[in-house]
This record gives C-alpha cells, sequence and structure tokens, in this order.
C-alpha cells in the first residue's frame, strides 16, 4: 500500500471504467410521486448547468446546514434553534431534490459519463453521515451515546451494503422503502423538531417517542441484510459465483469492519470518554473514513477490480487507537482532531485525483459540459432506453425525458 500513488487507476481500470453501464433497479413508493416535481425542476434548470454541479450544490447545502445544528448542539445534549432544524430540513429537501435531478439533466444535456455515476454516489456517502447526524442532534440522541453510535453507523452500513450487493449482482437495486423514504421521514423530523422543539422526542408514553427511530433502524438493517444475505446465497454475477471483478463475494466485509470495530472499541475504551463529550466530531470522523471506503467499493465495482483491504485514511483511527495504547500521552480530543482533519483531507485528494484521472481519459470536464447541448435521440420504443443515470432515483430516458419535450424545455 503505498502512501501517494502518482495514478490511482491504471489504463485497464479506465477502459473498464469507460464500458462501464449503469444498472439500477428501483421499486421506491415516493420516487413514482416525486417525478412530476423532478421533472418541473429539472426543466427549469439551465441547459448550460452541469449535472456534477448540480449535485455538488446540492451536497454543500447539505453540508452547511447541518454544520449549523451541530455548532449549536456539538454533544447532540444541547437543544438546537428552531430555526435550524427547519433550515436543515430545507437543506436536506435541496440535496435530495438536486440529487434526484442530475441524472435527468445529463440525458437532458447529453453529457452521460461513468463519472457521473460515481460522482453522484461519492456525494451520497458523505451526505448519508450528515444526514444521519442532524437527524440525531434534532432529535437530542446524545442523551443515549450507545444509541446514536448505532443510528449513525446503521445509516452508513445501509449505503455500504447496497454497493456491495451491486459488487456482487452488477445491479443497484432499491427497495419500495428506501433512500428517498429515509430522506424525506429524516425532514419530517427535522420539520417537528422546528415546530415543537427537540425536546418533544422525549415525551413519554409506553416508550419516549424517539425511540420509534430505533426500531425504524433496526428494520432498515434486516431488510438490507437480508437482501444481501439472499443475493450472496445466489451468487455473484462474475465467474464461479464471484463478483462482477471475479473476487470473493465476502471480500467487501474486511475494508468496511476496518472502520467500524475500531470507532467501536475506542469508543468503549476511551478514558476521556472522548466519543460522549463530542459525539458529532466523533461521528463526522470516522463517517469521512466510511465513505472513503465506500468510494473505494464504487470505484471497484465500476472499474471491475479487487478492492484492496487497507487505505492510509485508516491512519486516522490509528491515532485514536495508538494513543489510547500509550495512556492517552496526548489529550484525545486533539487526537480526534487531528484525525478528522486527516480522513478529510484523505478523502478530498482521493475523490479529486480520481475525477482527475477520469475526466483525463474521458477528454471531459468535472463542472463543465458542453453548450448548446448536442440534440437528443429518442428511443423509439421503451424496449430500447438505455439506463445509463448519475441518480439513483431516475428510472428510464423515455420516462424522464417526454416531460421536458412537452414542457418545451430541450433547445434542438
Amino acid at each position: 500500500m503505498q502512501f501517494y500513488k502518482e495514478r490511482i487507476l491504471n489504463a485497464a481500470q479506465l477502459k473498464r471504467l469507460s464500458e462501464h453501464k449503469y444498472s439500477c433497479t428501483s421499486a421506491s413508493i415516493l420516487d413514482a410521486w416525486l417525478q412530476p416535481w423532478w421533472c418541473w425542476l429539472v426543466s427549469k434548470t439551465p441547459l448550460w448547468l452541469a449535472p456534477n454541479l448540480i449535485t455538488i450544490l446540492g451536497l454543500i447545502v447539505n453540508i452547511v446546514t447541518t454544520l449549523i445544528l451541530i455548532w449549536y448542539s456539538p454533544d447532540a445534549r444541547q437543544e438546537p434553534p428552531r430555526w435550524a432544524c427547519a433550515l436543515c430540513a430545507l437543506g436536506v429537501f435541496i440535496y435530495q431534490s438536486l440529487d434526484a435531478i442530475d441524472g435527468k439533466q445529463a440525458r437532458r444535456t447529453g453529457s452521460q459519463s461513468p463519472l457521473g455515476e460515481l460522482f453522484d454516489h461519492g456525494c451520497d456517502s458523505i451526505s448519508t453521515v450528515f444526514i444521519a447526524l442532524g437527524a440525531c442532534i434534532a432529535v437530542k440522541l446524545g442523551e443515549y451515546p450507545t444509541w446514536m453510535f448505532f443510528q449513525c453507523f446503521c445509516a452508513m452500513t445501509l449505503f455500504y451494503c447496497a454497493h456491495w450487493q451491486a459488487y456482487v449482482t452488477g445491479t443497484l437495486k432499491m427497495g419500495r422503502i428506501d433512500v428517498t423514504e429515509a430522506q424525506y421521514a429524516i425532514i419530517g423530523i427535522h420539520l417537528v423538531s422546528a415546530v415543537l422543539g427537540p425536546d418533544a422526542w422525549a415525551t413519554k408514553g409506553t416508550l419516549e417517542v424517539r425511540y420509534s427511530l430505533g426500531v425504524v433502524a433496526v428494520a432498515g438493517v434486516a431488510l438490507t441484510l437480508a437482501s444481501l444475505a439472499a443475493a450472496i446465497a445466489a451468487g455473484g454475477v462474475g465467474k464461479n459465483g464471484s463478483t462482477v471483478a471475479g473476487t470473493s463475494i465476502l471480500s467487501p466485509v474486511i475494508p468496511f469492519s476496518l472502520v467500524v470495530v475500531p470507532a467501536f472499541i475506542i469508543f468503549q475504551k476511551s478514558e476521556s470518554h472522548v466519543y460522549e463529550n463530542h459525539p458529532a466530531l466523533y461521528i463526522l470522523a470516522f463517517g469521512m473514513v466510511a465513505a472513503k471506503v465506500t468510494n473505494r467499493l464504487v470505484v471497484a465495482h465500476m472499474t471491475k477490480s479487487e478492492m484492496e483491504y487497507y487505505d492510509w485514511s485508516l491512519l486516522g483511527p490509528a491515532m485514536l487507537f495508538l494513543n489510547q495504547y500509550f495512556n492517552n500521552a496526548i489529550p484525545e480530543y486533539y487526537v480526534l482532531w487531528l484525525c478528522t482533519i486527516w480522513v478529510v483531507a484523505n478523502l478530498m485528494r482521493y475523490c479529486g485525483q480520481i475525477c482527475l484521472e477520469i475526466c483525463d481519459h474521458l477528454k471531459i470536464h468535472l463542472f463543465r459540459i458542453p453548450y448548446p447541448p448536442a440534440p437528443l435521440s429518442m428511443p423509439t420504443s421503451p424496449k430500447h432506453a438505455e439506463r445509463n443515470a448519475t441518480s439513483d432515483s431516475e428510472k428510464s430516458e423515455t420516462e424522464d425525458s417526454a416531460p421536458l419535450i412537452n414542457n418545451n424545455s430541450i433547445s434542438l
């Protein structure tokens, strides 16, 4: 494992990536209801606006609104202002809407590429951490630190397992109740906290109302793991039931375990209770490591390559582990900050380098597209529509493009 690689992807991986076709099936309940809103929204989007720019703008809004919430309640025990919860609800809504239309914009402007899929899922892996953390702060879940740990890592695990299944089967499968439903449920949580106050979730009947979040998390984990287990039992699409890369279908469990297990051990063994006192910072640190590992899984899937087990982002958790081993030679809070800075910088460097390598190979720009766009060639029947979108919510090229043409939003 080299500390710095001049090139992350070799020529063979770039060739396989350029041949990659996005495959996704979705049975989401809300997606069908939200299609008119998404189609109207993309029809009002300027044709010169690049799909990846739409994605990153949504992510920035989501991160900023969540950081405001963290600023007022870094330990998730203080009551954040109601307006901050309302702002966070708006941030999630904007992110979800923009994330849903980036693929439509790509097809609308004829700028589809494998980079769009990778960039979209990369942003999703980061937003998952912030959305889960924001929801925990909105209900003051820091009063139950172990539960908060479980909730946040459940969200990261669910996202990782969805892409693990895609690595095995070649298709990203979305259930009846999936990411869109989860995002709108979290919007609802923020709105309840904004209207009634975060203390409303501590209302006791038989149990506190916020215990319902734990039930939902457990149900989500059970359904996702059951789906993943079924895919593993059925065997992968590769040779002899292997993954798309021809590797063991169980191999992705190791990299993610190297994130979750140290996070739990360090949390339990900390003499200064670094997690209980600084849960938001702790979740962000390990969340960025989880995002890095998930991004590497997506890259491995798209390039049909073996996923490496170790990564330099794991040096961040290793700092905390070694500091504990040497009886906290440095205050854990300072080491946690150092860990966070390292993993964020490592994630940004990796994502930036991957994007630049793919842009160079495909001869495209990350945040710019040709304008005016080339005329679209519409498929003659649904069976000829090929789904190669950047958003998990897209259904088909025919479904997405038809409303736009009816609205005279495409310049031909």
